[in-house]
């Protein structure tokens, strides 16, 4: 059972996810997972981690639609490399339960310092903005797609700020549709993701729901500040790296101090 104080910081903290879907089609559980154990107070990580992966995969759903009305998804796209990452997800999921915690939060933040940087490194990259799915980008949208199912899976992540870069890199496609097309994936990750929880017993019902209704005010919010920023070359991509770059650094902070502990 929580209490009122957690019920409106869960709800003020789903609002904060949502908007980081809209915006760079990431950081739901990069964000919600710390949220939950360090805002909320969930002593499990790996509680958190189930319980985001079930707010963040519907939050990610919605801000589709939202994305999907702006046009900006490319579909085919999207569809191959979700399917590819499905059963990637599934594995790194059974993987990821097996390690503690903490350490599997502190690798994570690693990992997104990795992408911050990369991500920052090709900012003033305009990208194809016409992509197609063809026989020649097919391998590459299939084995990233299986690859960041993986670590999404492993991580216990919807994955965007994995996803992104990885649509990016698979077909040269601009931000703006890597955002819009990522949140495919990010939402049946986090669904795959978060039934292998659920099956262990590691969801608070009742946490998710609160940040799902957060969510979607955040969503919206998030979604238009993106358009906006996608009109300013290299603008999006920046945000993008500072936002996975600062949390990152949190995370890596309070897990380094509490492994220390």
């Amino acid at each position: 059972m929580i209490s009122a104080t957690q019920g409106i910081l869960g709800v003020l903290s789903g609002g904060l996810v949502g908007f980081s879907l809209g915006l760079v089609g990431g950081g739901g559980s990069v964000l919600a997972v710390p949220l939950m154990v360090y805002v909320v107070g969930v002593p499990e990580p790996h509680i958190a981690i189930g319980s985001s992966a079930i707010a963040v995969a519907t939050n990610a759903a919605l801000n589709l639609v939202n994305h999907a009305r702006g046009g900006t998804v490319i579909w085919p796209v999207a569809a191959l490399f979700a399917a590819a990452g499905i059963l990637g997800a599934f594995v790194g999921s059974l993987l990821g339960k097996m390690v503690d915690g903490q350490k599997l939060l502190a690798l994570f933040a690693l990992v997104m310092m990795v992408i911050a940087m990369l991500m920052l490194k090709t900012r003033a990259r305009v990208g194809i903005p016409d992509v197609k799915m063809s026989m020649a980008n097919l391998p590459a949208v299939v084995g990233f797609g299986l690859a960041t199912g993986t670590l999404s899976g492993f991580f216990g992540i919807g994955g965007g700020f994995l996803i992104v870069p990885a649509l990016m890199a698979a077909t040269g496609m601009p931000i703006m549709n890597a955002v819009s097309s990522s949140l495919v994936a990010v939402t049946t990750f986090g669904l795959t993701t978060a039934s292998s929880y659920a099956w262990s017993g590691l969801v608070a019902w009742d946490l998710a729901g609160l940040f799902i209704a957060g969510g979607i005010a955040g969503g919206l919010a998030g979604t238009r500040l993106a358009r906006h920023l996608s009109e300013r070359r290299g603008a999006l991509n920046v945000v993008f790296s500072v936002v996975i770059a600062a949390v990152a650094l949190y995370m890596l902070t309070r897990s380094l101090l509490h492994i220390w502990s």
